[in-house]
């Protein structure tokens, strides 16, 4: 039932450590992978990864927010394995000027509000509308975003990213009812949204430097049932469970991969 042998993954932000894991479970799955960034680098060094893993990947650098160098991405994994099964959609983050850590909510520069929009919204649903749309042909696909605990609870000093992530959750839903009722049964989206995973991005606001949690990191830890930061690879397993068919009949959801964080009260 989780069997992806043969199905061909395309993965935004593909050279990211999240993407980075779930991209092996892919691999482990059977499943061969584009490997889509910005940074030809990242996403060349990620695919060498998979391929030493003993799968199949290629790499190409790809704006999110380009619909013509998505094209040119599809055409290219189009003419390599003639198909497209899955999307991931792992591009994303917030940027340092949209953060509000020790300022006034009054003075985020709007264009930093709308850059971090863009990338982290439309660099979902440009994507899926040039990948998405070869699935409607075949009638048949699994598209899976990347969402955030700072939709479900609010995380301070995100504004802009919280609010993308909330109109990706609510691009999710409606998708998911729309395709399925356009398209049939085959063609399905659904999201993931991790708790707390230590990043390059998130690093500093974490851990110090010896490795013991920040104070927003006790915090965070405190609001964890489980008591910890997930790891990587812990994210690899929900991924393959919704673009498989043991997954047939869901779509539409947002499933947390959190350790307990969303569900508990402090109390």
């Amino acid at each position: 039932m989780f069997d992806l042998t043969g199905q061909v993954a395309v993965i935004t932000g593909g050279g990211g450590a999240l993407a980075t894991a779930m991209g092996a479970a892919l691999v482990r799955a059977g499943a061969r992978i584009a490997v889509l960034d910005l940074r030809a680098e990242s996403a060349e060094r990620q695919a060498a990864a998979l391929m030493a893993m003993g799968g199949e990947a290629i790499a190409m650098a790809t704006d999110v927010l380009d619909e013509a160098s998505l094209r040119a991405a599809r055409a290219t994994v189009l003419a390599r394995w003639g198909r497209i099964d899955i999307l991931l959609n792992a591009a994303g983050g917030n940027m340092p000027r949209a953060s509000t850590h020790g300022k006034s909510p009054f003075t985020l520069p709007v264009d930093a509000l709308d850059e971090v929009m863009r990338l982290n919204f439309n660099g979902t649903v440009i994507p899926t509308m040039v990948f998405g749309e070869h699935m409607a042909e075949q009638k048949k696909g699994c598209i899976v975003n990347i969402s955030s605990m700072s939709v479900s609870r609010m995380l301070s000093g995100i504004p802009g990213y919280s609010a993308a992530k909330a109109a990706m959750e609510n691009y999710t839903k409606w998708l998911a009812v729309d395709v399925a009722r356009r398209f049939g049964e085959g063609l399905r989206v659904n999201a993931v949204s991790p708790g707390f995973f230590v990043g390059a991005q998130n690093r500093a606001l974490l851990l110090k430097e010896d490795g013991s949690p920040t104070e927003r990191g006790a915090t965070i830890l405190g609001q964890t049932p489980m008591g910890r930061f997930g790891r990587h690879d812990e994210l690899g397993g929900i991924v393959v469970f919704l673009c498989s068919d043991a997954a047939s009949f869901i779509t539409g959801v947002v499933i947390p991969v959190d350790g307990g964080f969303s569900v508990a009260s402090g109390i």
